[in-house]
């Protein structure tokens, strides 16, 4: 696939020395979506300000659809849709003006089939004619997105899309956001809802201090980093592991009702018909098994920590 969005060495210092980003790479792919995790502080807000023409980069290059961040800024821009973490409407506006507005600023002329459907897609025609002082935060949102999508961006930037929004309203976002992707928009989003990028992102790029840890595909990632853990309930509690067992990386759980096994399924073998078969020689009765895999949150938690270490 063709690279819509490419960034080489991109930095930013700002006035006291403090460098949010510090040569930032990263290439991403034309209709993909990625998610961009990252704890607080880590430089996702600046990555996304800097590549929508917020902030000026101190050095490196970055480029949208072909077009230099810095030095072709307008032809950047009209190719990029901006839903911000901060909600800034004008409140005494009605819905349907402020979309037409966003429109009109990128030099775009009236369509109002266009301004409909997007409305609609966003269940949001109803309210057309309210006043956004008269909207819930969820629908507000809303509203920021219609704007951003209303001259028809290739590439939509989602920073914290979800945030105070309820568990419905996410959901509905969600499946926005899976039809935009339908129709070849790049999108690159922010979340602190780290299931829901497992549950929709292509690719994950983990940034944090200023620099990418790593970029990769989803699924290859969960394969590469994942483990499995294996809960052993027993039918006695056991005080302390037996010695017999002392070669196997086991964890008591609480009360010594259950013994945890954590694994690989990249290997050779898991181990676990040799585990079971050393539980049964020691003298330990199963009740019952049962696998986890670990999540994408886990994953990132553990990137994290060793890129803080």
């Amino acid at each position: 696939m063709t690279a819509i969005v490419e960034v080489s060495g991109l930095t930013k210092t700002y006035k006291g020395g403090f460098q949010a980003l510090k040569g930032v790479d990263l290439a991403i792919e034309e209709g993909e979506i990625l998610a961009l995790l990252g704890p607080n502080g880590a430089g996702k807000t600046t990555l996304i300000s800097a590549l929508c023409g917020i902030v000026q980069p101190t050095g490196g290059t970055a480029r949208v659809g072909g077009f230099d961040v810095v030095e072709d800024y307008r032809g950047a821009r009209a190719m990029i849709g901006l839903v911000p973490q901060e909600v800034a409407l004008e409140p005494f506006e009605k819905v349907i003006n402020t979309v037409r507005f966003s429109r009109g600023l990128f030099g775009y002329g009236k369509d109002e089939a266009l301004i409909e459907r997007i409305l609609r897609q966003l269940s949001l025609w109803d309210k057309r004619h309210a006043r956004i002082r008269e909207l819930s935060g969820g629908m507000k949102r809303r509203v920021l997105i219609a704007k951003a999508l209303c001259h028809e961006p290739r590439v939509l930037f989602l920073d914290e899309p979800t945030a105070g929004v309820d568990v419905e309203l996410r959901r509905d976002m969600w499946d926005v956001v899976a039809e935009l992707k339908a129709q070849g928009v790049t999108i690159i989003l922010t979340t602190h809802y780290i299931e829901e990028a497992e549950a929709i992102a292509d690719r994950v790029a983990v940034i944090n201090g200023g620099q990418i840890l790593l970029v990769e595909e989803k699924a290859a990632l969960m394969r590469r980093m994942g483990c499995k853990e294996l809960t052993i309930e027993l039918t006695e509690p056991v005080a302390a592991l037996p010695e017999a067992l002392a070669r196997w990386d086991l964890r008591l759980g609480a009360g010594g009702e259950t013994l945890i096994y954590a694994y690989s399924t990249q290997g050779e073998g898991t181990g676990i018909t040799r585990l079971l078969q050393d539980l049964s020689a020691a003298g330990l009765g199963l009740r019952d098994l049962a696998t986890t895999q670990s999540s994408l949150e886990d994953i990132f938690v553990g990137l994290i920590k060793e890129g803080g270490a």
